[in-house]
């Protein structure tokens, strides 16, 4: 698959950053060696971040999702995860980091989804509840940008998929008891 370069005004996703737009496509020499960068700015600080364009790929840089990566993004806050997880906290934190940070929207779904479980079930340490603020935001904003619609109708969408696992869930529990 021959992946494009991206272009002046693209929206892109830069890992565990959120959704930017490629501001400017500049050259730097940079250790005797001329480079091109993409210059992001990102839309939620207004911050920019330089990205070597040949490595771009390489750190995560990518597209908005679609639509029908949105509908397996929904499946996967909606659907039971694999299985329980009963690793301590810090150890929990370090996991759901590592996929926050690859910038792949199924992992951070994953993260969002086995938090707000796990949030229904016990309290989160301070960690876990920025994470989980975090997740959500990540989720939010850049399916937002990518369906041109407002955060706050996709926020009720992303939190009617977990509540409709976790009242799947209570149904399961009261049929078993």
């Amino acid at each position: 698959m021959i992946e494009r370069e991206f272009k002046l005004r693209d929206k892109v996703v830069c890992p565990a950053q959120g959704v930017g737009e490629i501001a400017e496509i500049v050259e730097k020499e940079i250790a005797a060696k001329k480079q091109k960068f993409y210059v992001v700015k990102l839309l939620d600080t207004n911050l920019k971040v330089m990205v070597p364009i040949t490595s771009a790929r390489n750190i995560g840089m990518r597209e908005l999702v679609n639509e029908e990566q949105i509908r397996v993004i929904m499946s996967i806050i909606a659907e039971a995860p694999p299985a329980i997880d009963n690793r301590t906290w810090n150890r929990r934190y370090r996991g759901f980091m590592e996929k926050i940070k690859t910038g792949n929207l199924f992992d951070i779904a994953e993260v969002y989804r086995d938090l707000s479980l796990l949030k229904a079930d016990k309290s989160l340490s301070f960690g876990e509840k920025r994470m989980l603020d975090l997740a959500r935001n990540l989720i939010v904003k850049e399916i937002s940008i990518s369906r041109k619609t407002d955060e706050e109708r996709i926020l009720k969408e992303v939190e009617k998929s977990i509540t409709t696992h976790q009242s799947r869930k209570s149904r399961v529990a009261a049929l078993q008891a």
